[in-house]
């Protein structure tokens, strides 16, 4: 179940009158909007508004001809029937939002930017504490009293509404509570401030539902940080049903939206099980517990002696040179695994391959794959047909490619590096994202995928799975450097320790892992 959707759908209904049943015996909307225009005309006349706040005030009434029609303060009439995106219930009525407000206003930053903010005195919102289910203030800044005066203009005040006008968060609105302090906002955020305070919960519900959004989207001006104009806001036309209906939609909404709130937390907590469940299997399967042994495989260590009898020959040959700085494996007298890199010596108990079956082998990922070692092409000697794979087309955690972009339609200029088919392609760059990929034609893929050939040793859909499981993502974590950008070294990648069952069993895990998967993922799918 989409609870987004569900969510957008609801307000939808809410403000065309379709959430709750109309009473003919309420007092039309026409009566109520009559009020706010009478006590806009006293505020005026009491000095609290000026004539110019209200000379963009109109009145949108439906003509003789059954069209709708909007008065101007000068006293001009135009025909909007065409504006009109829906037909309304009996009894509701439409305005443009600018008559129902006594302010409409953006605030601005206090020169010196960033470097005025202190730790206390008034609140200074931005567009990040403005959501639509409140105002989020963990993080707000403060100013000081001074400039807050110098800023008059743009004061929060309690029962205000707060709309995001630019960046990502636009459209994003937060109702002021009834005992707010006063606070000042930024450029970012526009103050909505009603006559009728009564109308802010219902107005709150317009502005959040698809109607309002999908106009804010369209209508914003600019790129990057581009956004919404105080005037343009202004001019929306908003449904206004009678104010008892408004009562009883808001009643219907909290309702309905807290019901679709416990679906969508449950949902959550489903998938983060699925997640647990996930990484428990993958967990199982290099401890040799997912799968039963069958005493008639070939032991892995068989597997290793024949990998390493290999590597010494091509040694012997010339062909390669033996690594300096091998890491070696071997257990103590405790009956525990040891790392031996040079002279320095480390106990391997943090994997907790103590338990292993007896069938089992454990070696250094260097051992088994020519991690680190990769082939370097220059973009421009790159087929215009071929994969270009970078980081932003692999889903993190399940290594789905989530799309596949050619050479030709993908401006890259820096060195590639070449994979094949059958490969295992993991993503050093910050592992804690766990982008590991089977690739599944050869390709061309950014600096920071390594392509690591295990098809000759071992089964690379296991290998796979091993570079995914919480025991390497715990050690790559730990092992990372860099803040921003975190990334996995080779010698630290080389010396990660992999757990090896023999070749038929590692079939056998592959088949029970993507069976399990394959039921887990259908859980989440059928959530949707």
């Amino acid at each position: 179940m989409d609870t987004k959707a569900l969510r957008q759908k609801i307000l939808d209904l809410a403000i065309r009158g379709k959430l709750v049943p109309q009473d003919p015996s309420d007092e039309p909307a026409s009566v109520l909007l009559e009020k706010i225009r009478e006590e806009k005309a006293r505020m005026v006349k009491d000095g609290k508004l000026k004539k110019k706040d209200i000379k963009n005030d109109s009145i949108i009434y439906v003509g003789e001809d059954n069209l709708h029609y909007e008065k101007f303060q000068d006293g001009t009439v135009k025909c909007i029937e065409n504006e009109i995106p829906f037909e309304l219930p009996e009894g509701w009525a439409w305005s443009r939002l600018h008559p129902l407000t006594i302010k409409i206003g953006a605030g601005s930053t206090p020169a010196g930017g960033a470097a005025v903010y202190s730790n206390s005195g008034i609140k200074f919102i931005r567009s990040q504490n403005v959501y639509d289910n409140g105002l989020v203030l963990n993080d707000v800044a403060y100013i000081s009293e001074e400039i807050n005066q110098k800023k008059s203009g743009s004061i929060v005040k309690p029962q205000d509404i707060l709309l995001n006008i630019t960046g990502g968060s636009i459209g994003r609105c937060a109702l002021v509570p009834d005992d707010f302090d006063i606070a000042n906002v930024n450029q970012h955020v526009l103050i909505i401030r009603l006559v009728e305070v009564s109308l802010r919960q219902y107005i709150h519900s317009v502005i959040i539902s698809p109607y309002i959004q999908e106009q804010i989207l369209s209508k914003q001006v600019g790129s990057g940080r581009g956004g919404l104009s105080a005037e343009t806001t202004s001019s929306f036309l908003i449904p206004i049903p009678p104010i008892q209906e408004q009562y009883a939609i808001q009643d219907k909404l909290q309702q309905c939206i807290s019901c679709v709130s416990e679906i969508a937390i449950e949902k959550t907590n489903i998938i983060n099980l699925v997640s647990k469940a996930k990484d428990k299997i993958l967990d199982l399967a290099i401890r040799g517990q997912l799968v039963p042994q069958d005493p008639n495989d070939e032991p892995a260590s068989v597997l290793l002696d024949h990998i390493r009898a290999e590597k010494d020959e091509l040694v012997k040959q010339g062909k390669i040179k033996r690594d300096k700085k091998e890491s070696i494996i071997f257990k103590g007298e405790d009956n525990s695994y040891y790392l031996q890199s040079g002279e320095l010596i480390e106990s391997l108990r943090d994997w907790g391959f103590e338990e292993l079956p007896d069938t089992w082998s454990i070696c250094c990922l260097g051992e088994l794959c020519d991690y680190g070692n990769c082939i370097n092409v220059d973009t421009s000697n790159i087929d215009d047909s071929a994969w270009m794979l970078d980081l932003e087309d692999i889903e993190k955690d399940t290594g789905i490619v989530l799309q596949k972009i050619r050479k030709a339609e993908r401006n890259a200029a820096s060195t590639k590096h070449l994979f094949h088919k059958g490969q295992v392609l993991y993503s050093k760059l910050r592992p804690y994202l766990n982008k590991v990929v089977l690739a599944d034609e050869d390709g061309y893929c950014t600096s920071e995928i390594l392509p690591l050939e295990f098809e000759r040793n071992i089964l690379p859909q296991y290998a796979r799975y091993y570079l995914m499981s919480p025991a390497f993502l715990g050690y790559a974590n730990k092992c990372s450097y860099g803040v921003k950008m975190p990334r996995l070294g080779t010698a630290d990648g080389k010396k990660a320790v992999m757990s090896i069952p023999p070749l038929n069993e590692q079939v056998r895990i592959v088949a029970t892992i993507e069976q399990s998967f394959a039921q887990l993922n259908s859980i989440v799918n059928n959530l949707s």
